[in-house]
Order: C-alpha cells, then sequence, then structure tokens
C-alpha cells in the first residue's frame, strides 16, 4: 500500500463524518500509511438559495472533487453514492462501495408524529423533487417547501419553527449520531429511497492498481451489487440526482430484486414497478426495469421535467 493517501471530501459535517469513517479504516489496515483529508467546496456547496432542481447539471456535490483527482491534488474521493452521477469521467470510476446504512427516509417533527398525522395545510421541507412527487401523491394538502443547507442547518429550520416537519435521509442522521431526532422511518413501499441512498463509495483513477488493490477490503459485496443495479437504473433514464426518480435494489440468496419510481413532480403520474435476476444479471435487471418504466409513460414525465430544468 502506497506511504500516504489524499482523501478528497466536502467539507460539511456529513461528509466530514464520511470521509473519516474512511480515513480510520484505512489507517487501521495499514498502520504505516499517512491519510489526509482534502477539504473541497463544490458547486452545489456553494448556491445554497436556489432549489437543487433549479440549479441543472449533473454532478453538483462531486465534479470539482473528480477535477482535482484528474490534476492529482488527491488520490481518493468519499462520497455518498446518492450524490455521484450515473457518468463519470473516462480515467476515474467508483471502485469501493462500503457497506450501507439503512436506506429509508427519515421524518422529523417537533410537534407530529408521522406524515399521516400532519394537519392540512402543514409546512414540510425537502430538497428533493423524489419525495416531493411522493409526499404530494400521499398527502396533496401539505404545502411542499425547498429546504436547502447542510444537515445541521436543516434541522436548525425545523427547531425554529419553520416548517411543521422535515424529510432527510435515516443514513446521514445515524452517521452524525443524531438519530434521536428521527420521529419516524418511512417505509420503501410509502417512499422510495434515492438510488444509491445510504451507500458511501470511493471513486479512484483506473490507472492506480496499489490503490484499487489496498482498498479492495472496505468493498461490501452486497452493497456493490444493489448499488450496481440501481445505478444502471439511473443511468438508463439519463437521470441525476435531482430528478423525480426512485429506485432501491436488495440482495439476498444470490438474487438482486429492485422497485423503480418515475413520478411527476406534481404526483399525479406516478409508474413503479419491481424487477429481479440473479446477482449476476445486477445491471441488467436495473436497466430492463428502467425501459419498462419509461414505456409505461415515465418517458414523456422525464421529457418535462428536463425541459422544465
Amino acid at each position: 500500500m502506497r506511504k500516504k493517501i489524499r482523501i478528497g471530501t466536502r467539507k460539511s459535517m456529513l461528509a466530514l463524518t464520511q470521509s473519516t469513517m474512511i480515513k480510520k479504516a484505512i489507517e487501521a489496515r495499514y498502520p504505516d500509511c499517512e491519510v489526509e483529508l482534502v477539504k473541497i467546496v463544490t458547486k452545489g456547496d456553494k448556491i445554497l438559495d436556489v432549489p437543487l432542481a433549479k440549479v441543472g447539471g449533473k454532478g453538483l456535490f462531486v465534479k470539482e472533487i473528480e477535477e482535482a483527482m484528474l490534476r492529482d491534488e488527491i488520490d481518493i474521493a468519499v462520497h455518498s453514492m446518492k450524490d455521484v452521477p450515473a457518468e463519470l469521467p473516462d480515467e476515474l470510476f467508483i471502485g469501493v462501495v462500503a457497506e450501507r446504512e439503512d436506506p429509508r427516509d427519515a421524518f422529523l417533527s417537533v410537534k407530529y408524529g408521522s406524515v399521516d398525522e400532519l394537519p392540512e395545510g402543514a409546512r414540510i421541507g425537502t430538497s428533493s423533487l423524489r419525495r416531493r412527487s411522493q409526499l404530494a401523491r400521499i398527502r396533496p394538502d401539505l404545502v411542499i417547501e425547498d429546504l436547502r443547507g447542510n444537515l445541521d442547518t436543516r434541522l436548525r429550520k425545523l427547531d425554529e419553527g419553520l416548517y411543521d416537519a422535515i424529510i432527510l435521509a435515516t443514513a446521514g442522521l445515524n452517521r452524525m449520531g443524531w438519530d434521536g431526532r428521527i420521529t419516524a422511518h418511512i417505509d420503501p413501499d410509502t417512499m422510495l429511497p434515492a438510488v444509491a441512498q445510504g451507500a458511501v463509495g470511493i471513486e479512484m483513477r483506473r490507472n492506480d492498481a496499489e490503490t484499487i488493490e489496498g482498498l479492495a477490503f472496505l468493498n461490501h459485496t452486497g452493497t456493490a451489487v444493489a448499488v450496481a443495479c440501481e445505478r444502471a437504473f439511473l443511468h438508463t433514464l439519463e437521470g441525476g440526482c435531482q430528478v423525480p426518480i426512485g429506485g432501491h435494489a436488495t440482495v439476498e440468496n444470490g438474487r438482486v430484486r429492485m422497485t423503480g419510481l418515475i413520478a411527476s413532480v406534481a404526483g399525479d403520474r406516478f409508474f413503479r414497478d419491481q424487477a429481479e435476476g440473479t446477482v449476476e444479471e445486477a445491471e441488467a435487471v436495473g436497466r430492463g426495469l428502467a425501459r419498462k418504466l419509461l414505456d409505461m409513460g415515465g418517458a414523456e414525465v422525464l421529457a418535462e421535467v428536463y425541459e422544465q430544468g
């Protein structure tokens, strides 16, 4: 293993927590290896007053980090996989997918116990078109408002009474040790998670054989198979992380099963289905499910979303 590894990471508390988790794992495995965190500000971090869906483009939280790797300023990058676009620069790839945290969305409120308990006209905050579309379908009477900022900022806005409730990813709250703030978990049958939600990946240079081999111990096979299925689904839909697409795959007894979703932002058009196959067919399962949803009517919905964006 090389004597030093520079890890590129966003500066948010959650990103640093996840990168530190990888840093400690590498140091434990290779005590003689010096591991440095290199903090990088991305476009998505700079634009905090505009809904992400209106910022446009893919890779809002990874592009600058990838550019630093291509300039050899860092050796690897640690990402929340749900932020990673389907297409990467030719020289780079996701070499490791660590074991997944809880992929579910979480409901947080000071006053109310669940989405169902919210009164008519309650204000609920989310930055995600995927969550917005599913909320609009199950509770069209709610006022859904944009929620931007890092995890701690979003929690503070809830505590200040700017929202009656907010929706966040369970995984981030768990990793930060803030799971006590979760009022209720939202079952994937009610709200399908984002593609790769809860998974952390390590992006590497394809020609860096030493690092690829040295960090292989961090890869979790079951998570990697599920995420490969989900990302093949996303790639086929040509989707970024800011479109109303959901996808969640599970692996059990050598088989992968995936549920996928394409929805209109208003929630009035909703295409959801399942597919399954062997773990060796994981990517084909994801692609096939995507094509099925497109044929059901999802293609028209996505075309409208991209046109509006």
